[in-house]
């Protein structure tokens, strides 16, 4: 959540810079400053309160004074009641709001993303090519049919060299993550209210997440559960960076999302993915930035898939996010980029929520700054190493890279 003084100190800047990703109508300050107001005038009234009360205590008791602390009392009760009110409505107003973005990043919503890399050409193809949904399924890879008898639309079964071959991607990550001395996680995919609030996820995204009936929710993605690792700790200084890798199967609603053309993988309910996050310093977060970014990029240029690299304009930007760089690779058949990782900076937006700190260099505790960025996504991956790496025999050449995790008759996808 955004800083209650930066607010009531600078507010026509939070103003200025909110507006970059919120309408006029939506966005109401001066709500949040008049709850202050009245929740530090309430704090003052049961202060004057208290003390009255903590006065008259000490004095002989008379029945005069045991009336008037039995009065007192119902006053200060009432007083508690209303400071707890105005507390809850300050809290729930300042949670709804986004974070401030980064200077750099355009107002307005997807109209206003900027391509700002590219890596390689769009394949080009002297036959027919087919679609990944017709790939994997001539080549025996994915089961649509069974999931959705099994589970409803929007699923998937990976089967056979399918499988291996979602499996050969995650091993792939794993790797790249371990060299550059990132700690591996295998979180819970379950979490409590608390832990969505403090991710982000609540109130704005309740209904894009799946609830069990006791209360928990299934992960959205790892960052939630990275997150909240630390929540309600002061880290040592001298460990920032804390750099953590997660795996996970992400679970999303995508309620109403789903277009003719994001068949298939392209877009469900379930799907695997790794996750980088950071802790740090707040000096050192955008060094952070740039290097999460270079590892997701490494990543796919492994591959050789071609793709490119978009700046989100803030209303496109996750609500906790500052900045957020969105990595997308090119599938043929819907002529369309699609996101497998977005690097984002929350700075200490998701701190604040978690409470995690760390003692600065005078010693006073501080925010820490949280990072994030997938590591990447594997739903949109296989659909474009099958489309873009297919031949004209209706085969798929295998990446390089993915090779030493499969046997050697599995380096080219043919039907069985």
């Amino acid at each position: 959540m955004l800083d209650l003084k930066l607010i009531r100190e600078e507010t026509e800047k939070v103003q200025t810079a909110l507006l970059k990703r919120m309408s006029p109508e939506d966005l109401d300050l001066q709500k949040i400053i008049n709850l202050d107001n009245q929740r530090r005038s309430l704090l003052l009234v049961l202060e004057e309160k208290k003390g009255e009360r903590n006065r008259s205590s000490k004095a002989k008791p008379t029945e005069e004074i045991i009336i008037k602390m039995k009065v007192l009392g119902e006053e200060i009760k009432t007083e508690e009641d209303e400071l707890n009110k105005v507390e809850l409505e300050l809290k729930e107003a300042i949670s709804a709001l986004p974070n401030l973005p980064a200077d750099d990043v355009l107002s307005g919503g997807k109209e206003n993303n900027q391509a700002i890399y590219t890596f390689g050409e769009k394949p080009s193809f002297d036959f027919t090519p087919k679609d990944h949904v017709e790939l994997a399924t001539d080549l025996g890879l994915i089961d649509y049919p069974r999931a959705a008898k099994m589970s409803g639309a929007g699923f998937w079964i990976y089967k056979g060299a399918g499988a291996q071959l979602e499996w050969a991607l995650l091993n792939y990550f794993t790797e790249h993550h371990n060299q550059r001395n990132y700690r591996f996680i295998l979180p819970p995919y379950l979490l409590n209210e608390s832990s969505a609030y403090a991710s982000g996820h609540l109130p704005k995204f309740r209904e894009d997440l799946f609830w069990t009936e006791d209360g928990l929710c299934l992960n959205a993605t790892s960052e939630m559960m990275l997150n909240n690792y630390h929540r309600d700790e002061i880290l040592p200084t001298e460990e920032l960076p804390l750099k953590y890798y997660a795996y996970s199967a992400c679970f999303r609603r995508e309620a109403g999302s789903y277009r003719k053309e994001e068949r298939g993988m392209i877009r469900g309910h379930q799907f695997n993915k790794m996750e980088m996050f950071q802790f740090t310093k707040p000096e050192d977060s955008w060094l952070a930035f740039e290097e999460i970014l270079t590892s997701a990029k490494e990543m796919i240029e492994g591959l050789g898939l071609h793709f490119q690299i978009s700046k989100l304009a803030a209303g496109d930007c996750s609500s906790a996010m500052a900045k957020t760089v969105d990595l997308e690779v090119w599938i043929p058949s819907m002529e369309i980029y699609k996101e497998v990782s977005s690097v984002s900076n929350a700075l200490d937006y998701q701190a604040r929520r978690s409470n995690i700190r760390f003692k600065n260099s005078n010693g006073k505790n501080e925010f820490v700054h949280t990072l994030n960025g997938s590591g990447l996504a594997t739903s949109r991956l296989f659909p474009a190493i099958l489309e873009q790496f297919q031949t004209s025999e209706g085969t798929v050449k295998v990446p390089v890279a993915l090779r030493k995790y499969l046997p050697e008759d599995l380096w080219e996808l043919k039907k069985k």
